[in-house]
């Protein structure tokens, strides 16, 4: 029996290091899972767009693909956008079987890759600071889902509590609030040593490097204090090891989403117009657009990563095991 054929499906970035790096989580998945076709494809912003890398596999002569999410939260991309994109090509192409993971969620592995990038960063610091007095800043990407934003929350509190700084405070790169300039403003005024500038993002790109330099901003506004950028998650092996276990779990049936507090299922606080909102597609005016494969910029009209959150819901409820959400 022909093993499936797996496609890892990102966001997709302007910045050529952030291309690279996924292409790089690609390959070294297909290394840990031989036997079994491996592509990559990305929502928008560069090349294979989805259905390009679709279609690659299928042209393998792959009968069964399984499309696992590369993103840390369930907001409007894997809840909406990339179910879109892989449920219009199942339907143009009936014979193929194509089975929809979960993202890489709230993870104990995530969140030991995560303890290691700080830790890392610490031991590269200046003179020894106890954690008692150092503040831990968590920035997130931000989306309109408050409960992907509160994913961010749990994994700042999980990360203080377990490595005992002093303090915790979150900010997002985007879309929601505080964001990182307002939150660095708050944490040098609250007396700490150090604060640690943590980005809980697997990759680079626009909006890691928009972090880093904001850091560097503080830092020199505030010499008295010490700020260090801790590095991203990146292509940690306890990263790979997530995001193998996700893809086993399509075929286990293991990969449902938790939907208790989906803003597309229940009328959660503040959004409850977004409750039973029809699937929609909201990417193709950038599709393929900024930076390919080979790395070679395309010009286009936005002047930013893309950190709004193009959010609308799915008419179909969660819980199917092999399905995308819609």
């Amino acid at each position: 029996m022909q093993n499936p054929a797996i496609l890892i499906c990102g966001h997709g970035s302007r910045d050529p290091d952030a291309v690279a790096e996924f292409a790089s989580m690609s390959d070294k998945l297909r290394q840990r899972l031989p036997g079994h076709a491996v592509g990559h494809a990305f929502l928008e912003f560069a090349r294979p767009v989805i259905r390009d890398g679709l279609e690659a596999l299928k042209a393998t002569g792959a009968t069964r693909i399984l499309a696992q999410p590369v993103m840390l939260f369930a907001a409007g991309h894997v809840k909406n956008d990339l179910p879109w994109e892989i449920n219009s090509f199942a339907a143009e192409n009936p014979g193929l079987a194509i089975e929809y993971g979960r993202e890489l969620a709230v993870d104990l592995k995530l969140l030991a890759a995560a303890k290691e990038r700080i830790a890392a960063a610490e031991a590269k610091a200046g003179p020894k600071v106890e954690r008692g007095d150092t503040l831990l800043l968590v920035v997130g990407r931000g989306t309109n889902d408050p409960d992907a934003n509160s994913n961010v929350a749990k994994v700042a509190r999980m990360l203080w509590e377990g490595m005992r700084f002093g303090w915790t405070e979150i900010a997002y790169s985007g879309v929601t609030s505080p964001r990182v300039d307002a939150a660095l403003d708050r944490a040098v005024r609250l007396g700490f040593r150090r604060i640690i500038v943590f980005p809980y993002f697997l990759f680079t790109g626009v909006l890691v490097k928009r972090i880093y330099d904001q850091a560097d901003a503080a830092a020199a506004a505030h010499p008295e204090i010490e700020i260090v950028k801790a590095g991203y998650l990146s292509d940690h092996p306890l990263v790979l090891d997530a995001l193998a276990e996700r893809v086993a779990e399509i075929s286990s049936g293991g990969n449902v989403m938790n939907c208790l507090m989906c803003k597309y299922r229940e009328q959660v606080i503040g959004y409850e117009a977004d409750r039973g909102a029809a699937q929609a597609g909201h990417h193709l005016h950038v599709r393929g657009i900024g930076v390919d494969a080979h790395h070679h910029p395309h010009g286009h009209g936005h002047d930013h990563e893309h950190d709004h959150d193009h959010d609308h819901g799915h008419d179909h409820p969660h819980g199917h095991h092999h399905r995308p959400h819609r």
